[in-house]
């Protein structure tokens, strides 16, 4: 028996730890391994076959006044993961993405588990942004390799001396077949003519607080300028669905709501039938780009967290979109805190819905960008490299 352990948190996570979960069985069922998977993540990854310690799909905060409300239950949390692998010890620990509390157990792990080898896979993004005058976090001081899904990561954390295997990107493994429009709009009961808008608002709380309200009063604008123009919006989290629901019927935005438990499977029709999506930054722009689907990208946090962002702390990005962030320029329009306003949205949005130059620019960069992110087969690929690193199974 050979034991695993994989960390992760919030949806994204849970989503992308379950596709490797996936993938673990797959090769260690061709190498003759017994595995257990022990997972700190999200039920997407139970459902893979791991058994879930703490369910940390909700745990997710961008910013620090944002994040105040998780620091006693991510505490808590930890201490518990603590007792439980101190009876469970693993024999190899993989970490996805989820900065600041992989970096607090991976540095645990190294003091009390010095010997067992430490995978970091969806490494935080440090070759896209800074602090001040270009701090890191501590991951070159627990992690034995580096499984890079972007080139840029990959020369980033070589250059830092880091063992690292680029492997690409795993969405790349969930756009093999995509259905036809006529085919999706019809899965999705829509008719035959007329345009889909995707809102994607929210992986975590203070997304609904921040995003929502801009979200929904540009739908409703743009449903005023074609009443025939249909508006789902996916929902990241079960919590999620009555306060969107709400949200859309409260300004008179005619919407479906699909709920956290369909999203995963309808995905694939939704991004096929989708003429234009409105949302949030993140792992979903490379999902949009890959499925052929323009988009607006915006975000907000706090006044507090942004000031101190921008005073304090220096940050700095170039730019908050991965899409953008790969192709070094700005394809995918992007709004960031006071510019995320109603008025440039829907500036922004309406262009992209009709068949003009603005959307075949940037379908045109979809292309470009599609050539950046490797080969299918990533999950597999990820999963070999990290069964290559376990000690050889025992009768534990």
């Amino acid at each position: 028996m050979v034991r695993l352990l994989i960390s992760t948190g919030e949806v994204s996570g849970d989503l992308q730890g379950s596709l490797l979960i996936a993938a673990l069985h797959r090769q260690a069922a061709l190498r003759g391994i017994d595995l257990e998977v022990l997972a700190l993540g999200g039920q997407r990854m139970r459902a893979a076959g791991a058994e879930l310690l703490a369910d940390t799909a909700p745990m997710g905060a961008i910013g620090l006044w944002e994040a105040l409300p998780l620091v006693v239950p991510t505490l808590k949390l930890q201490a518990s993961v603590d007792r439980l692998l101190g009876q469970r010890p693993p024999d190899g620990v993989v970490l996805i993405d989820y900065m600041g509390a992989n970096v607090r157990l991976g540095n645990s792990l190294r003091r009390r588990l010095p010997h067992i080898p430490i995978t970091y896979y969806i490494a935080p993004q440090e070759w896209a942004w800074r602090i001040g005058d270009g701090g890191t976090t501590e991951l070159l001081k627990f992690t034995d390799r580096i499984l890079a899904i972007f080139p840029a990561e990959a020369e980033f954390y070589e250059r830092m001396g880091a063992e690292v295997t680029w492997v690409g990107h795993p969405l790349l493994d969930t756009v093999l077949s995509r259905p036809e429009r006529a085919e999706a709009r019809a899965q999705l009961g829509l008719p035959d003519q007329g345009k889909l808008l995707l809102l994607l608002p929210a992986s975590r709380p203070q997304e609904l607080r921040y995003l929502m309200p801009v979200l929904v009063e540009a739908a409703l604008r743009l449903q005023q300028r074609d009443p025939s123009l249909d508006v789902m919006v996916p929902a990241g989290l079960e919590r999620f669905e009555q306060p969107l629901r709400k949200a859309l019927a409260a300004a008179g935005v005619r919407s479906r709501v699909i709920p956290a438990d369909q999203a995963d499977s309808l995905k694939p029709l939704l991004f096929a039938a989708a003429d234009l999506a409105l949302g949030k930054s993140g792992t979903v722009n490379l999902e949009l780009a890959l499925q052929g689907v323009p988009q607006v990208v915006g975000y907000r946090v706090s006044r507090v967290t942004a000031w101190v962002a921008r005073h304090l702390l220096r940050f700095k990005v170039a730019h908050i979109s991965p899409v953008n962030l790969l192709l070094n320029e700005r394809l995918v329009p992007e709004l960031l805190q006071d510019e995320f306003d109603v008025d440039r949205l829907v500036t922004l949005a309406a262009p992209l819905l009709e068949a003009g130059e603005a959307r075949q620019a940037m379908l045109s960069g979809y292309d470009r960008l599609r050539t950046t992110l490797g080969e299918p087969g990533v999950t597999d690929r990820a999963a070999a490299a990290i069964l290559d690193k376990l000690p050889a199974p025992s009768n534990s």
